[in-house]
């Protein structure tokens, strides 16, 4: 078998369709200088990402009817955040004492996790497509959480009493990615007990590149009547509409 020659001008014409790094240049043993550049360009963005301050008060404004209330996790600085990982699964015990009770169907976190570009950029935009697919729906207000990871969207919940809670939240920043936004939705979330296994998560909601808001809403909606019905999500709950990627990620 021969192998095929993939050289000259089809590299361009294949790099249109990924953002894959491939057919890279070379100067004798090293990358080209332009590629070399883009790399460095893109970690600079990466760690950006992660280090770029939360800003609620722009979130809250961009969700008009919507009101919010805004929480921190139990890591008082970035740094802390990034060394002890645990304390952004956990509530400040001040905020929690302001979170309101009652019978709400579900929460929406938006945390800043790993990327609060990614927040900024598309949180509030899911939100309010995901709200409007839910006519019937309790929906409680809106918490805006501060060095938050995935996990805090559990003691969130269950401070407030609500049935199931979607935690959006800035995803760990690639080389290709630094303002990927992340879906993750669980029913009947208990602080210590549940894991990663018991949620679903639909990943890279980033449009034009990745998932649209209405795409990334359409299957949130979806599966969120379908955890109701069933009283699961997680593994126990599969996702069969053809049009995005669900994917269970660690956090």
């Amino acid at each position: 078998m021969t192998t095929p020659d993939v050289t000259g001008d089809l590299w361009p014409a294949l790099r249109r369709h990924t953002q894959a790094r491939i057919g890279m240049g070379r100067a004798g043993s090293a990358l080209s200088t332009r590629h070399r550049l883009e790399l460095q360009s893109a970690h600079a963005a990466a760690r950006d990402a992660v280090h770029a301050p939360f800003a609620p008060d722009a979130i809250a404004e961009v969700l008009p009817g919507l009101p919010t209330v805004r929480v921190r996790s139990a890591a008082p600085d970035r740094l802390t955040y990034l060394q002890r990982p645990d304390l952004g699964r956990r509530l400040d015990p001040t905020d929690r004492a302001h979170l309101p009770m009652g019978d709400w169907d579900v929460v929406f976190v938006v945390a800043d996790g790993l990327s609060s570009r990614a927040v900024h950029e598309h949180a509030a935009a899911v939100v309010r497509e995901t709200v409007t697919r839910l006519p019937a729906w309790n929906v409680a207000p809106v918490v805006l959480a501060e060095q938050a990871r995935v996990a805090l969207g559990d003691d969130i919940a269950h401070a407030m009493g609500a049935a199931m809670v979607v935690v959006l939240v800035g995803e760990r920043p690639g080389m290709s990615a630094a303002d990927s936004l992340g879906a993750y939705l669980t029913y009947a979330p208990k602080p210590g007990v549940t894991t990663d296994a018991d949620r679903n998560c639909l990943s890279n909601i980033r449009p034009p590149l990745g998932l649209t808001y209405e795409t990334a809403a359409g299957k949130l909606s979806g599966l969120m009547g379908r955890a109701r019905e069933s009283g699961v999500t997680g593994v126990g709950l599969k996702d069969e509409i053809d049009c995005g990627s669900v994917s269970e990620q660690l956090r």
